[in-house]
């Protein structure tokens, strides 16, 4: 039935009933055309109302369409970033985070902090820390006091101050000091210290001295440890061999007795030089010479640490030299051997080490040989300084001092009093490195880390040190030190043949060093088969056991006596001057208290007493008299003092309050000190 077009249902139209079968969505053109409100027939087309219509509401739907661009683009976006999300490893979300990008700051934190960790800082400063407690009290009162006596120690204070001061306002004078007047290369009478010049340049006076001195001896003792501890760990030695090789290179019982000579105890230079050199060669007596482990950097270092230990005395220096040059003899003709002779290929050394051992070794050699030739010029102008055979036997140590300790031991001093008695100078006689050392070394013989040639290298080492640091008491000396006294040049400077007990501590250590290290390794096997593979703590005790025992058997009772205080006058009496009672013990103070303004002063003690210094003190016993004052002007000498709580017991008790008007001179006193001006 056909309805009409007020009402009912449109005819059916073809092309719409086409597009609905394709389910296509239907666009607002297409809802247009079948709009049931539209006027006119679709049959008869749109009119011309209707396609304006159209074309406006096509319009309005474009705009909408261009609005909503950026949502649409948006959505799109988070859908493909969904997607990509899904498409990933789903176990990716239980793996680690990314690491993040270290800020300059974080970097500079995380370096100081692996610094602070390095195991060569943390054997720094656990050296430091040890060097402070065992030394102590020296760092209590340390403006006051010195370690051991006030005699050498005052003499060594000195002798860093003039360096420091020298340096700084006149160096051309440095050889030739305030001391001795008017004796010309006074600085030279005895071991320098002039490594330790840059401390002397701080600070003036007596008690900025001792401040200098007593750092400078427990820094000293603190070079000592570390050093031995890196060379043992250089060699191929575990940390707590190493610990003990370094604790007992500094405190054996019998430097001890050597604590008022820092040029005896300022001896760190030394395996430190020599561990230095091993590391740039690549070498260790563990694992042998590897090339690429050779840094030709540590090469120059290590000789410009051994320069620097010879500056601070030939005491010490001399013996070192002479152990450097056997070492570079042996490692020249090895290098000549398996050059030329073995593999004439493979150059074992190579040559840009080759080059830095020349270069280094020629530097040593001009810092020793510029250092030694004022000594020669004393020897030629002063030949009672020259050490005589009979010099040698005075201080040659018997077979027993080798089990004896000296009094400043707290273990031993007490124990062996009646064996020191037999001995006729205990200072350089008392040569016990100890006895915990004795029975580590001796361990070491068998049971090492070390190869079976190499303990026995380290046994002959120790035999030939303790043969020559007996001096003239091992057959007579004939044919062990004499022959060195006598030929090798330098060699008959050293007149104390038992501090090369130095050389016998290291050795021992090191051979105490592989025997403790094969033991933390035998622990750590036994500690790797438990269940868990964790030491019990009576195997961690026993690892440090050694350590513990080698450290208390190096306690001491060292005293530290307050050294005199300077007189007021010290600080305003021009030089030249005299002070009266004069002799060695009296002397090396005097010089200490010339620190302030370093007026020149005929006082002086050394290793040796000028014939000027003699006659002075031989004059002037008669002092004041005619004769000493004319003796006196004739030298230079203008002011004389006299401490009148120095003159109890000698010449000038009685005299010092004799009238000096006929003399032509006038006195004063400035405090406690008679001023006699000439």
């Amino acid at each position: 039935m056909t309805t009409g077009r007020s009402g009912g249902t449109p005819p059916p139209n073809p092309e719409a009933a086409s597009t609905a079968g394709d389910r296509k969505p239907k666009t607002d053109m297409d809802k247009l055309e079948t709009d049931p409100g539209d006027a006119g027939s679709p049959k008869d087309g749109p009119t011309t109302a209707d396609t304006a219509a159209a074309e406006s509401t096509a319009g309005s739907a474009a705009a909408e369409s261009t609005d909503d661009k950026g949502t649409d683009d948006k959505s799109t976006d988070d859908k493909s970033e969904k997607s990509k999300k899904e498409k990933r490893d789903p176990f990716a979300t239980f793996g680690p985070a990314p690491t993040p990008v270290p800020t300059r700051v974080g970097r500079a934190t995380r370096a100081v902090g692996r610094f602070l960790a390095h195991e060569w800082t943390l054997a720094a400063l656990g050296s430091l820390a040890l060097a402070v407690a065992m030394t102590w009290p020296t760092l209590r009162y340390p403006r006051y006091t010195l370690p051991q006596d006030y005699w050498d120690p005052s003499l060594q204070a000195w002798q860093m101050a003039w360096s420091g001061h020298a340096l700084l306002t006149d160096p051309g004078r440095l050889l030739h000091s305030n001391a001795f007047f008017p004796e010309r290369w006074s600085f030279a009478f005895s071991d320098t210290l002039l490594g330790y010049a840059p401390a002397g340049m701080i600070g003036t006076g007596p008690e900025a001295a001792l401040l200098r001195y007593n750092i400078m001896f427990v820094l000293a003792h603190a070079l000592a440890t570390f050093g031995a501890y890196v060379l043992a760990r250089q060699l191929g030695s575990g940390r707590i061999g190493a610990a003990v090789a370094g604790v007992t290179y500094t405190y054996a019982p019998w430097l001890l007795a050597q604590a008022g000579h820092l040029h005896v105890v300022s001896n760190g230079g030394i395996p430190l030089a020599l561990a230095m050199l091993a590391r740039g060669h690549g070498w260790s007596l563990r694992h042998g010479y590897r090339p690429e482990k050779r840094r030709v950097g540590w090469v120059y270092a290590g000789w410009l640490v051994a320069a620097w230990q010879l500056s601070l005395g030939f005491g010490i220096g001399l013996p070192f030299a002479y152990v450097l040059a056997g070492i570079g003899l042996v490692a020249t003709v090895t290098w000549i051997l398996r050059r030329w002779v073995v593999n004439p290929v493979r150059r074992p050394f190579g040559r840009r080490l080759f080059t830095a051992d020349v270069v280094g070794g020629l530097i040593f050699a001009a810092v020793g040989g510029m250092l030694a030739l004022p000594y020669f010029t004393v020897a030629e102008l002063h030949p009672q300084a020259e050490r005589t055979a009979a010099d040698l036997a005075w201080f040659s140590p018997p077979a027993t001092g080798f089990l004896t300790a000296p009094a400043e031991s707290r273990i031993w001093g007490d124990l062996h009093e009646g064996a020191r008695a037999t001995l006729p100078w205990q200072p350089e006689m008392t040569l016990l490195p100890g006895y915990v050392l004795y029975a580590l070394a001796l361990g070491g013989l068998f049971f090492s880390v070390w190869r079976v040639r190499h303990r026995l290298l380290l046994l002959a080492g120790v035999v030939v040190s303790m043969v020559l640091a007996m001096g003239t008491e091992f057959l007579d000396g004939r044919y062990t030190f004499v022959p060195l006294f006598e030929h090798l040049p330098g060699w008959n400077g050293i007149r104390t043949p038992g501090r090369l007990m130095l050389w016998t501590t290291l050795l021992l250590g090191l051979l105490a060093a592989g025997a403790v290290s094969a033991f933390a390794g035998r622990v750590r096997k036994i500690s790797a088969a438990r269940i868990p593979s964790w030491p019990s703590p009576w195997l961690r005790l026993a690892t440090l056991l050694p350590l513990l025992l080698v450290t208390v058997e190096g306690l001491n009772r060292t005293p530290h006596p307050v050294v005199p205080v300077q007189p007021a006058a010290m600080r305003t009496v021009d030089g030249p001057l005299l002070v009266l009672p004069s002799d060695q013990s009296h002397d090396q103070p005097v010089m200490l208290w010339s620190t302030t303004h370093f007026q020149d002063i005929v006082n002086g003690g050394s290793g040796f007493t000028p014939t000027l210094l003699e006659e002075v003190r031989r004059v002037t016993i008669t002092f004041p008299d005619q004769g000493s004052v004319e003796y006196l002007r004739t030298l230079g000498v203008r002011n004389v003092l006299i401490p009148r709580n120095q003159v109890a017991g000698t010449p000038w008790e009685f005299s010092i309050d004799a009238p000096v008007d006929a003399l032509g001179i006038t006195r004063e006193e400035i405090g406690d000190v008679v001023v006699y001006r000439l």
